[in-house]
């Protein structure tokens, strides 16, 4: 009986009528045998079996139309009531659907009712820490603009070797090796034995430690100090000078989040939990849909650490296909031609993509699609894309069911998620709503029990003959 509980609500509707149906045909098909048996010596056996069997067919009818109705009227509401109202706890959007739960009696203006208390007391919770995020918003820009004129790069770790912290300077220096991410490892940037070395022997002398000879992954050279900070608490990678030409544009106010001073292994991140990893979320546009011949001719992809969108850590790429873009997939992306003249080809943006990913859980909307044309490149680039990879079309159907549409358009909609018209169908735009979406279903996900990479995973393998579907 325990398997029973692990079954949806309506699943366990269908087996029961399914047994009543069963019941009843075998009720039916038992009787027909014991008559059978006496009729046979009267010579009425046909017409006997008739309406035997009529009557074993009237019965499955009548349960199947019966499971149809109590299935649209009493199972499909509630599990729309208790998606709505998981939507409504820990996504702040959807509510109660009081027309699709009419035939539930006083449930759903109950769970309405609920469900305004709890958005009430979450708005007053609201304007409290509305008041005290502005007052960090100011302190963060103070901060941001004193740093911003401190002649050096300073960086941030954590005791695990991760970035907490990075200023405009450092975002600089950081992006002539790789692209600068919070919680990446510093091994990205510096080659890990030098760097060891002087972390060993800061540690052993809790004294600051000068380096002329720290070498960077690509061979630029910098001049750093490794500062200690209290016991456990990390250390400050300090660049005085970078031999290195650094564009102004590039410069970036401060980046951080101080929740990651936790700093953890990242080797097994199928084991992580969800809220603790990073994730890329990315969009291509393309020359066309098929992606054994048609081309990328723009990425976007964000970042997503500790269940937050990291501003400012983006990827917004045109890319030269190297053939005509069709005027109809202008019109979708609004990418012309023109737009792509100059720009770099997929070999390059493809490179820039990987390295922004590494670490991370790649995540998209129908990724199989967007895989398709980065993994026929990946030779060219360079690289392997042997990342993990969740789908928001298959969590929606692991969270909603898979009888609910799980478009882009909807998922926003059900979510409170808003994409401006004008950046809808472009690489970054729908990147963004995406990551939007990721971090509102992250919370619903560990509502359901759902806690690990590998769980959500196996979770929306189960539901894999929706992108077969769709592609």
């Amino acid at each position: 009986m325990k398997i029973l509980t692990t079954l949806s609500l309506r699943l366990r509707i269908f087996l029961f009528f399914a047994l009543l149906a069963v019941c009843g045909v075998g009720l039916v098909l038992v009787s027909l045998a014991i008559g059978y048996a006496r009729a046979q010596a009267t010579g009425l056996a046909s017409g006997f079996v008739f309406a035997g069997v009529l009557s074993g067919f009237g019965l499955l009818a009548l349960s199947v139309g019966v499971w149809f109705l109590f299935d649209e009227n009493v199972a499909r509401p509630i599990e729309r009531l208790a998606t709505g109202l998981r939507s409504r706890a820990h996504a702040g959007a959807g509510g109660v659907d009081k027309h699709a739960a009419r035939y539930l009696g006083d449930l759903a203006p109950a769970a309405e009712a609920v469900s305004e208390q709890l958005m009430k007391s979450t708005m007053d919770q609201a304007s409290i820490v509305a008041s005290e995020t502005a007052r960090l918003s100011a302190d963060k820009a103070r901060l941001t603009a004193l740093l911003s004129e401190i002649p050096v790069a300073m960086i941030l770790v954590n005791p695990a070797h991760q970035i907490v912290l990075y200023d405009k300077q450092a975002a600089g220096v950081l992006s002539q090796v790789c692209p600068p991410r919070l919680n990446a490892s510093i091994f990205d940037y510096f080659k890990k034995g030098p760097f060891l070395a002087a972390h060993k022997k800061m540690m052993a002398t809790g004294l600051e430690q000068s380096f002329t000879d720290l070498a960077a992954a690509n061979g630029l050279e910098f001049d750093a100090r490794l500062k200690p900070l209290g016991p456990g608490d990390g250390y400050l990678v300090i660049i005085d000078d970078a031999h290195t030409n650094i564009a102004p544009d590039q410069s970036r106010p401060v980046v951080f989040d101080f929740d990651l001073m936790e700093g953890q292994a990242t080797d097994n991140l199928m084991d992580m939990q969800l809220n603790d990893l990073s994730y890329v979320v990315f969009d291509t546009e393309t020359t066309g849909l098929l992606p054994h011949k048609d081309e990328v001719v723009q990425i976007g992809a964000v970042r997503v650490v500790k269940g937050k969108i990291v501003p400012g850590e983006i990827v917004n790429q045109l890319v030269d296909p190297g053939m005509k873009i069709p005027p109809a997939s202008t019109k979708v992306h609004g990418v012309t031609n023109a737009m792509v003249a100059g720009q770099p080809g997929i070999d390059v943006a493809g490179k820039h993509l990987h390295d922004f990913a590494r670490g991370a859980v790649l995540v998209a909307h129908n990724a199989p699609f967007d895989m398709a044309f980065l993994r026929r490149h990946a030779e060219t680039c360079g690289v392997e894309w042997t990342h993990p990879i969740l789908d928001t079309v298959l969590l929606s159907a692991v969270l909603y069911g898979t009888t609910e549409v799980h478009t882009l358009d909807a998922l926003c909609e059900r979510l409170g998620v808003t994409i401006p018209p004008e950046l809808r169908h472009t690489a970054l735009g729908d990147a963004h709503a995406t990551a939007e979406v990721l971090c509102k279903m992250l919370a619903m996900l560990h509502s359901r029990g759902i806690e690990t990479l590998a769980g959500a995973i196996a979770e929306a393998k189960k539901h894999k003959r929706l992108l077969d579907d769709l592609n």
